[in-house]
C-alpha cells in the first residue's frame, strides 16, 4: 500500500483532480447506461465553466468537430472536452486545466493521423484564428477518418 501512496504523492493537485473527474465520468456512465443521459450537455457545461480564453477556443473546436465529424460523440474525458465513439479520439486540454501557458488539442491512438513513421499527436493552441481553424478542420477530418 505504501507504493500507492508514494505514486499518488508524485501527482500535482490538478492531475489528481483530473483523475477524480475521470473516475466520476466512469461511475456516471455505468449508472445511466449507454443509452441514457446527454454527454454533449455535460461537455457544454464543462466548456461553460472555463475561463474566457479557454472557453472561446473550446467552443470553436466544438463547433468544428460537430460540423466536420458529426459521427464523433461529444463527451468529457478527464474533465476535458473530448470526442469519439467508445474511446476519446481527440480532446481539448484547456491551459487552465494544468496551469499551462497554452491549451492543447490532442489526439489518441484511434485518430487516423498516421503519416509515415512519425507524426504529431498534440498541438499547442493560444488562439483559434482562421489559419488555426483550417488546420483543426483538416486534423479532425483525418482523425475521424472522414475522407
Amino acid at each position: 500500500m505504501a507504493e500507492t501512496r508514494e505514486s499518488t504523492a508524485n501527482f500535482t493537485a490538478e492531475e489528481r483532480a483530473a483523475m477524480q473527474e475521470r473516475a466520476a465520468e466512469v461511475r456516471t456512465a455505468r449508472k445511466r447506461g449507454k443509452a441514457a443521459g446527454d454527454p454533449e450537455a455535460e461537455l457544454l457545461a464543462k466548456i461553460a465553466e472555463l475561463p474566457d480564453e479557454d472557453r472561446a477556443m473550446a467552443e470553436r473546436i466544438h463547433a468544428i468537430v460537430r460540423e466536420v465529424a458529426p459521427g464523433l460523440t461529444p463527451r468529457t474525458w478527464y474533465g476535458m472536452p473530448a470526442y469519439g465513439a467508445t474511446k476519446a479520439v481527440l480532446f481539448f486540454q484547456p491551459a487552465s486545466k494544468f496551469k499551462a501557458r497554452y491549451a492543447t488539442l490532442g489526439f489518441n491512438d484511434d485518430a487516423r493521423l498516421d503519416d509515415g513513421g512519425m507524426w504529431p499527436t498534440a498541438y499547442a493552441l493560444t488562439r483559434v484564428g482562421e489559419a488555426e481553424e483550417a488546420a483543426i478542420r483538416e486534423l479532425v477530418r483525418r482523425a475521424a477518418g472522414e475522407g
